[in-house]
Order: C-alpha cells, then sequence, then structure tokens
C-alpha cells in the first residue's frame, strides 16, 4: 500500500471518529425537561452543596462502628441503610439475603524484637490479617528473615526454615497513581502466609499496604492454600517495619514473639440492602449504583466504603429531590462482604441472571469520598468513546478524566457477564494513608468532597438512562 493512500486512510478514519464524537456529543446536549444535559447537571450539583445529606448519612453509619461481615455492626448497618432508603421513599426497599464469612479478630494481638544487643525488647505494632490464624496461647518466637519478594524468599532455600518472614517491600513511590502502588505491593499481604509456609516459615510479618510512614498497621485480607500449612499473618506498621529492618541490619539475627487469638466462626447470615427509583420509560431496564456496606475492623470504614455508600444514596435522593425521571431504574445497592469474600456481589449477580434482569451498566464507588476527578470504563470501545464525550459536563465538578480501566470488585461478576461496568474516581493521593486502618473514620472525610462525588455518580446514572 502507498504512503499516500495510507495517509488518506488515516484522514478518512480520524473524520469517522470526529463525526462520531460530534453525534454523541450533540446527543448530550440534547434538551430533557426542557433543560440541556449541561444545565442538569449544575442543577445536580447545586443541590448536592447547598442541601446535601451524603455527609450527615455517613454520620450515622460510621456511628455504628467498625462493620467486618458476620459482626453485629455490620448487621446493625443493614438496617440502618434499609431505614435511610424507607425514609427517603425509594421504590422497592428490601434485602437480598447472602451468606457471610465470620472471621473475629481476638484481643491479642503482640509482638516484641527480643533481646536486641542495640536495643533490648522493643514492642511493634502489629495487627492480624484478616482470615489468619492464630498462635498457639504462648504465641510464637522465632528469629526473622526479611525479604523484598517471593523470588528472593525461594532462592534462599533451607535458610527460611523455621522464621518468621518478614516481608517488606514498600509502594513504588515513583507512581503516581497509588493504586498503581498497592497493586505492585499487596501480594505480600494476599499470599505471604502461603509463600513463608511453603519455605518452611512459621509465620508471615507484612509491611502495612500505604505509602506512610506512620504507627498504624493497616489490615485487609490474605488467603491460604489447602495444599500448604497454615501459618499466622499480621501486617506491621510502616515506622516498625523501617525500625525492624534497621534492627536486622545492625544485629544480624533478630528474633521476635508473635501472638494473635484470631478466630474465624461459621458463617453468618447477612443481606444486600437495595432501593431505586423506577425508570419512567424503560424500568425493565436497570442502572447499578452501588457501594460495599462491609468494612475492616480498624476505624470506621469512612473511606472503605462508606463514602461509596451513601454516595450511591444520595445520588439516587438528589434525582429525586429535584423531580428528574429517569428513563431507566437507577438502583442504589449495599453490597455486603467486598473485604473478605465477594459474596454479596457473587450473589447480586447469580440472582439477576435467575431473574432475568436486564443490568445497562453498574457503577461502583469504592475508593474513598475525596474529591471526584472522573470515571474509569469497563466496556467495548464504542461505550468508551460515548462516555467520553460527556468529558464537558463533568468539567464544572473537576470530575471530566474519563479512561479505561476495571470499575469495581462488587460488580466484577455482572461486568463479566457482559455489562458495562464504571468505577468512580476520586482524587486518590490520600486514601491509602487510611485505607484498613484505625484512622479511617469520619474526621477524614470532607463533606463537600463527599457530596460533589455523589452529585458526579448522580449525573452518570442520569445520563446513562438517557442515553444508552
Amino acid at each position: 500500500m502507498s504512503t499516500l493512500r495510507r495517509n488518506f486512510i488515516a484522514i478518512l478514519t480520524l473524520l469517522a471518529m470526529l463525526f462520531a464524537d460530534h453525534i454523541v456529543y450533540s446527543q448530550s446536549q440534547a434538551a430533557t425537561n426542557g433543560k440541556t444535559y449541561q444545565q442538569i447537571a449544575e442543577q445536580i450539583t447545586k443541590a448536592a452543596l447547598r442541601d446535601g445529606q451524603a455527609y450527615q448519612m455517613l454520620a450515622e453509619l460510621t456511628a455504628v462502628g467498625p462493620r467486618l461481615s458476620g459482626s453485629s455492626q455490620a448487621a446493625a448497618a443493614v438496617e440502618l441503610t434499609r431505614h435511610m432508603m424507607q425514609r427517603l421513599e425509594f421504590a422497592n426497599v428490601r434485602l437480598q439475603l447472602v451468606m457471610v464469612p465470620h472471621w473475629v479478630r481476638g484481643p491479642i494481638e503482640e509482638a516484641m524484637i527480643l533481646n536486641s544487643p542495640a536495643m533490648g525488647n522493643v514492642p511493634l505494632s502489629i495487627c492480624a490479617l484478616g482470615g489468619s490464624i492464630a498462635t498457639s496461647e504462648m504465641g510464637i518466637v522465632a528469629e526473622v528473615l526479611e525479604v523484598k519478594s517471593f523470588e528472593e524468599l525461594r532462592a534462599l532455600g533451607k535458610k527460611a526454615s523455621g522464621k518468621i518472614i518478614f516481608f517488606n517491600r514498600p509502594f513504588d513511590p515513583a507512581l503516581f497513581n497509588t493504586f498503581a502502588g498497592y497493586g505492585g505491593a499487596v501480594n505480600q499481604r494476599g499470599s505471604g502466609a502461603i509463600e513463608a509456609a511453603k519455605a518452611g516459615g512459621v509465620a508471615a510479618l507484612v509491611r502495612s499496604m500505604t505509602p506512610s510512614l506512620d504507627d498504624f498497621p493497616h489490615t485487609g485480607g490474605m488467603r491460604y492454600d489447602a495444599n500448604v500449612p497454615k501459618v499466622p499473618a499480621a501486617a506491621i506498621s510502616t515506622l516498625d517495619a523501617e525500625l525492624l529492618s534497621k534492627v536486622i541490619a545492625q544485629d544480624k539475627n533478630v528474633t521476635v514473639r508473635l501472638r494473635l487469638t484470631c478466630q474465624t466462626l461459621p458463617d453468618a447470615p447477612s443481606a444486600n440492602v437495595m432501593g431505586e427509583i423506577i425508570g419512567a420509560e424503560k424500568p425493565e431496564e436497570i442502572i447499578v449504583i452501588g457501594g460495599h456496606l462491609d468494612s475492616w475492623d480498624k476505624g470506621t470504614g469512612a473511606h472503605d466504603d462508606g463514602a461509596g455508600c451513601v454516595q450511591s444514596i444520595e445520588a439516587v435522593r438528589l434525582l429525586k429531590a429535584l423531580d428528574l425521571k429517569p428513563k431507566r431504574t437507577i438502583r442504589a445497592v449495599m453490597f455486603m462482604n467486598e473485604e473478605n469474600g465477594l459474596r454479596g456481589g457473587i450473589e447480586y449477580a447469580r440472582a439477576a441472571k435467575e431473574n432475568n434482569e436486564k443490568h445497562v451498566a453498574a457503577l461502583e464507588s469504592d475508593s474513598g469520598g475525596f474529591a471526584p476527578r472522573g470515571f474509569s470504563v469497563e466496556g467495548d470501545s464504542l461505550s468508551w468513546q460515548k462516555i467520553a464525550a460527556w468529558r464537558s459536563i463533568f468539567e464544572s465538578l473537576g470530575a471530566e478524566r474519563i479512561t479505561r480501566g476495571g470499575s469495581g470488585a462488587d460488580i466484577s461478576v455482572l461486568v463479566r457477564d457482559g455489562v458495562l461496568g464504571l468505577g468512580f474516581v476520586p482524587e486518590g493521593h490520600r486514601y491509602f494513608d487510611y485505607h484498613h486502618s484505625d484512622n479511617d473514620t469520619l474526621d477524614k472525610v470532607n463533606p463537600r468532597e463527599l457530596e460533589l462525588g455523589a452529585a458526579a455518580m448522580a449525573i452518570m446514572a442520569y445520563l446513562i438512562s438517557e442515553e444508552w
């Protein structure tokens, strides 16, 4: 093919794309109820900032306390959010029953460096990882072996036998996206106990999943392999991870005592909570917006994911309060058990398929209640292009970044089954300062940022309802 012909084809392709964008953009500015989408977006945003209820609802939810699946606080949160939706006169408010894991932390979480020549006995700030087994009543006393990767651990061979394996790989500070930093480190938490046991280790001690240097251990889910012996696993605060690393460098042979009293109880009954605004023209077509109601038992789950839950409720409330009548049904769902099992998301997708429900799209907020920056789109190129053409509508909120990427864990089964998935993307630099730790409390959430996120979600849900 000649260069001239290639250039001609490239120009035609570009013109076709620009024409398609123009059509979608023109549609996005179309009038509905006598107003353009831009005007409706501004109306939603002003209502959220003037009369928003998301922060008030988050205060109610976090007052329940941490909401780990199977706990009494999780059960209370189910009833609370059901009553919220009923109070706001959502349609079809109901529970969707699901059995969930029930892991309990226990009263004792202790670790101490023993008899260091340089420092003597030094207590360490730790917490059990979710799903860990307990130590014996007397605890585990063993030498600590520090590694940065599974490959390094495997290369050590028999040297790891009988040791507490200390995984100390931090977030990569050069990565702009903190979620990418998390992704580059989190396998230590998820699979550290398995790899430690494979190497002959007696326990896993994992650097907390945060880029911050602080004294708060960050918990999170971990796994076992049925073919590998189970060993206890705990997170250590980043400050104490740095300290332990320095002591190992100085003293070489460092011994730590670890005690945990966590346990796994039988599965417990719980529920997803849902309510909706029924579509005016195509009520059988559903757009889900949601977050996960459960949280880890550190802090009160304000950012993870109380924020996503109340934003979803608030998005529907805003549409109702402004008497906007979406063409399609918009359903708020509080998913249960995202943190340590994903049972709620799996059950929701199973029931949707069984009941032949038609889901047009699913939008999840599970990245904190910070200022909105945009949305990630998990779908085909045409879907992404259509949504990307709405960028200008979100500019006044600072939420115009429409990118391709993952959507959310709770809606992942729906997305796998072909439903368009979107993830709400807020400012992300501070999220892992609080994530899964005692720091994740209401005072870390800015009311205006939370309300703006709810407005952005309401606008996106409404646009999809009108244009899909």
